[in-house]
């Protein structure tokens, strides 16, 4: 499948080329949407680093014998029929098939109108691959919405859909599916800087997780420091963030204390959006206790991070707040199957049921039990 990848790659950038060329979106969905010779390479690098995995199915988890001899196993097994429901992003077509097939699930993609061409022609070209059985990938016409109804309801003939996009994607699949759903979380994430925290370091997380690339759930969104550093940090961050081009927004305390920077200021509603562009809003609080009830009231519970020198802090924040994925002294930009080691992931779980967090070749399986006997009756 790579290799395929790899050697059409002319191809898959045309047929990309006109979905980016008859498009209408701008901003981040575009970003999404366009791809390049590096991504193309990321796609196939993706690929492989699936292919290298060890294989999860009929893995044994656990294994025991019983006093009346039964001998009991618990392994790993397909989900079945797998449905992905995505906006913009050709890549997580190449993704979801590997996954996928490495977990021997059959997929039902369901791309965006947006990335047409580019989703087809993926689609095709692995779908051609030697060994791929007739039928573990299909593309469903993206013109219509009715084929996104027809998926959720399709119980009985689909296993489990996972919805990947913006927020109104994922609350309709959520709210209308009868088939189970693994839930994927919009990113609004937190970075708090305490009292203790090396400001180099910190410079450093809120800029990369900001700017690296904005346009994805794992970039930052809003930056908490505590008060007693306010006075120096503030006005210091504010300054870097808009020579890196980011608009920022901030409370009354960061107005106040980036005297003389283009600082706007934050509305309620901006500590709950997910901005997805070069913008950050920042919060003074008050203790590492203020930090943690914020963020569980405003984050979607996806990635937050704490800067500090203070490890009982960093263990009070790391146990207290109810994300996903939570950090001492790292960008929330790691929060991605690949680079924890997974290869490609299917996405990022917010949710508390099945899996939570990036989730891929284990979290696309399910368990049965083997159950060996000699004869016995109860």
């Amino acid at each position: 499948m790579a290799e395929t990848v790899e050697a059409n790659a002319k191809s898959i950038l045309d047929a990309n080329r006109q979905d980016v060329e008859t498009s209408a979106l701008t901003g981040a969905m575009r970003d999404r949407l366009l791809l390049n010779t590096t991504r193309i390479g990321e796609m196939a690098r993706a690929i492989r680093d699936v292919a290298n995995l060890a294989d999860p199915i009929d893995e044994t988890l656990a294994e025991w014998i019983r006093p009346n001899g039964l001998r009991i196993r618990k392994v790993r097994v397909p989900l079945g029929v797998v449905g992905i429901i995505y906006e913009s992003r050709p890549n997580v077509t190449a993704d979801a098939v590997a996954l996928t097939f490495k977990t021997g699930n059959v997929v039902v993609l369901r791309g965006g109108k947006e990335a047409a061409r580019s989703n087809q022609y993926l689609a095709e070209i692995l779908s051609s691959v030697p060994g791929v059985p007739e039928g573990a990938i299909e593309l469903l016409d993206a013109t219509t919405r009715d084929s996104v109804r027809e998926l959720i309801e399709a119980r009985g003939l689909v296993d489990v859909i996972i919805p990947r996009g913006g927020a109104e994607l994922i609350s309709f699949v959520v709210e209308n599916s009868v088939v189970p759903v693994i839930e994927t979380g919009a990113g609004n994430c937190h970075i708090f800087v305490d009292d203790s925290a090396d400001f180099e370091m910190a410079d450093r997380i809120v800029i990369n997780a900001k700017t690296q690339r904005p346009s994805v759930c794992n970039a930052a969104e809003k930056l908490l420091v505590e008060e007693r550093v306010a006075a120096e940090y503030v006005p210091r961050i504010v300054k870097k963030l808009i020579e890196a081009g980011v608009e920022v927004r901030g409370d009354e305390a960061t107005i106040r204390l980036a005297v003389g920077l283009d600082v706007r200021p934050a509305e309620a509603q901006d500590w709950d959006e997910e901005y997805l562009r070069l913008c950050l809003a920042i919060h003074v609080v008050a203790n590492v206790a203020d930090a943690i009830t914020h963020i569980n009231r405003h984050s979607t519970h996806h990635s937050d991070v704490i800067i500090t020198r203070d490890e009982p802090r960093a263990r009070q924040f790391l146990r207290q707040v109810d994300s996903a994925v939570v950090y001492w002294n790292a960008s929330t930009r790691f929060t991605d199957g690949g680079e924890f080691g997974m290869g490609a992931e299917m996405g990022v779980s917010t949710q508390k049921l099945h899996c939570r967090g990036p989730f891929a070749l284990a979290e696309l399986t399910s368990t049965k039990y083997e159950v060996v006997g000699t004869g016995q009756v109860r």
